[in-house]
């Protein structure tokens, strides 16, 4: 699943990050949606409900524009359907922050968009997921791994942030336009699959992640990219790195560059023995007090006394409380 994530650029770098080749080999920087560049605020921790960049076709903004041209938008990360009737979308009853790539294509919430082609990418530094172990959930923060490469010509003067590859998320968006009248509004949910081999120890569930941008332009191109064919887009990839974050991050209101930072995690200690207990376990790992060694036999190994039906663990256990009771009998003089 996919429940937060970082988006920490302006919106001129966000732009600047997702630059891509239009089909006569230009380069060109999506432009935002009029408005949309105000209404979406950088974060460290993004939560459901709260507006992220996502990338679609110019095409469901203009009617005459290519299919493969591209815009930036910001959008309310839960999907409201365009059917939904109540006049406040807070009173979804469902939870439509992802939906699973297996049932997108037979559920109505998000079958309505898939097949109409409202397809996009959501955009991110990275995802936090966490990892249930022990009765406890260590968060990790999940992104694409450092690429080195070389600047070029017309490059030189932007910022690193400029340059930074962003995460890119498969989703789906739509419009709802409230019962009263007033502003349409964009919601998009994120799209998930099965957790690849390099992440399923952390979670059984992972967005579908477009690696690279011809699958960025197959998804975002709904007219020359049907939806059958842009289902083959979305799998589970392993091109992803991570690591251990503070769990300040569980909390949706702490916005710092701690909840990113990379910690240690440190190793659990074992539980300290008590006096009693060492005294038994050395006890049991010797030989039996109550008996003289023979000689050239050697003493029973503690797992074969385990496994005797007649020194059970219980009866080990009497024996020995049943020693440290008694008084130390005194050696006869020969």
């Amino acid at each position: 699943m996919c429940g937060r994530t970082a988006c920490t650029l302006a919106p001129e770098d966000v732009s600047k990050s997702c630059e891509y080749k239009d089909k006569q080999g230009h380069k060109k920087r999506p432009h935002w949606r009029d408005g949309d560049a105000d209404k979406y605020h950088p974060s460290y921790n993004k939560s459901p409900q709260s507006n992220s960049p996502v990338l679609l076709s110019m095409k469901h903004l203009q009617k005459d524009a290519d299919s493969s041209e591209r815009v930036l938008a910001a959008m309310r990360w839960g999907l409201i359907p365009s059917w939904f009737t109540e006049t406040n979308p807070s009173k979804m009853q469902f939870n439509t922050s992802n939906c699973r790539s297996d049932t997108m294509s037979e559920k109505a919430m998000y079958k309505g968009p898939f097949f109409k082609g409202r397809r996009c990418v959501v955009l991110a530094d990275g995802f936090y997921e966490w990892r249930r172990q022990d009765g406890e959930k260590q968060p990790y923060f999940i992104y694409f791994p450092p690429v080195k490469s070389e600047q070029s010509e017309d490059s030189k003067d932007d910022s690193d942030a400029g340059s930074r590859r962003l995460l890119t998320m498969a989703g789906l968006f739509d419009c709802w336009e409230p019962p009263g009248g007033g502003e349409t509004l964009y919601s998009y949910t994120v799209i998930t699959v099965d957790a690849s081999k390099s992440m399923n120890w952390i979670h059984d569930r992972m967005p579908a992640i477009l690696d690279g941008d011809e699958e960025i332009q197959k998804w975002l191109d709904f007219g020359e990219v049907p939806a059958k064919e842009a289902l083959k887009l979305i799998y589970p990839i392993e091109n992803i790195t991570y690591h251990p974050v503070s769990t300040i991050v569980n909390n949706s209101r702490n916005n710092t560059p701690e909840c990113i930072a990379p910690i240690i995690l440190q190793k659990k200690k074992e539980p300290a023995l008590s006096a009693s207990s060492k005294k038994m376990l050395a006890w049991l790992q010797s030989k039996s007090p109550k008996k003289e060694e023979k000689e050239g036999v050697k003493p029973a190994k503690l797992s074969q006394l385990a496994l005797s039906p007649k020194k059970t663990s219980a009866g080990l256990m009497h024996q020995w409380l049943k020693k440290e009771g008694e008084p130390s009998p005194k050696r006869q003089r020969t």
